[in-house]
Order: C-alpha cells, then sequence, then structure tokens
C-alpha cells in the first residue's frame, strides 16, 4: 500500500477526483429535474408546494403522483444507491495503488454507464438499455471493491 501523500499525488487519485466529481454532480443534477418535471407537469408532494394555483380546489388537483415526475425520483434513488459506494469503494481502491490504465478504464466504465443509465431512464430507453448500464456500473464498483479487498488480505 503507498503511504498518503503519494496517493493523494499521484495521477490515480487525480483521475478518480475527477470522474467522481462528474458522477457526483450528475446526481446533484437530479434534483433540479425533479423540480423542473414537477413544475411543468403540476404535480407536487405537499399542499404547501402548491403556492401557483390560485384556488383551494386546483391546489388539491396539484397534490398528485406523476408518472414523469416519479421516473425522474426513481433514476435519482438509483443514482444515490449506485454513486456513494462507487465514491467510497473508488478512494479506497486508489489506496491499492492500481495501473493508471486499468483505474481510468474503471473510472470511464463507471461514468459512461451512469450518464447512459439517466438517458435510459429518463426518456425512457427501451430495455435492456438501462440495465445493462445499471449493471456495467455495477461489475465496475464490485471489480474495484475486489481489488480493494485482495490487496487488504495480503497485507
Amino acid at each position: 500500500m503507498k503511504e498518503m501523500p503519494s496517493v493523494i499525488d499521484s495521477e490515480v487519485f487525480l483521475a478518480f477526483s475527477t470522474y467522481a466529481t462528474i458522477v457526483v454532480l450528475k446526481m446533484m443534477l437530479m434534483s433540479p429535474m425533479t423540480g423542473y418535471f414537477r413544475l411543468t407537469r403540476k404535480a407536487f408532494a405537499n399542499q404547501e408546494d402548491t403556492s401557483l394555483a390560485s384556488s383551494t380546489e386546483d391546489k388539491k388537483k396539484m397534490v398528485r403522483v406523476d408518472p414523469d415526475v416519479e421516473r425522474v425520483r426513481r433514476c435519482h434513488q438509483n443514482d444515490l444507491e449506485n454513486i456513494i459506494p462507487f465514491v467510497v469503494i473508488g478512494l479506497l481502491y486508489t489506496l491499492t495503488g492500481p495501473d493508471l490504465s486499468t483505474a481510468l478504464l474503471h473510472f470511464r466504465v463507471f461514468v459512461v454507464s451512469r450518464l447512459f443509465h439517466t438517458v435510459a431512464y429518463v426518456l425512457p430507453l427501451r430495455q435492456p438499455s438501462r440495465a445493462v448500464a445499471f449493471l456495467t456500473g455495477l461489475v465496475t464498483t464490485s471489480s474495484m471493491a475486489y481489488r480493494v479487498l485482495i490487496t487488504a488480505l495480503y497485507l
């Protein structure tokens, strides 16, 4: 295992930082996207969010479940379930001292899979496109986790 200062200064850590930032920003953008869909579909979760409506009856109609809003929310939930483990495992993975080319492959494949997953979920694209994107990201994170565990076992 490498010394901490050399890890932070390494090209692998810099690459990880870049790709992790990309997917975290993508995940953060899902909240405003949910808000956009709520506004354009006039579908809100809470009565107090319906201030755009003038009458009480209109406000009650706006508190509803919309399939498009729910689709974006599920996509965001899926991001939370996959990007957070990628960030944690990816950080541990950088501590194992992987080759730059192998690390870049892991990071790039994960980022592309998550970006494609979002497109496939929100548009929506036909299955198995979303499933393939999800599984690609999961296998990539699992591969990094395997490296972390193997390295830790042989210390």
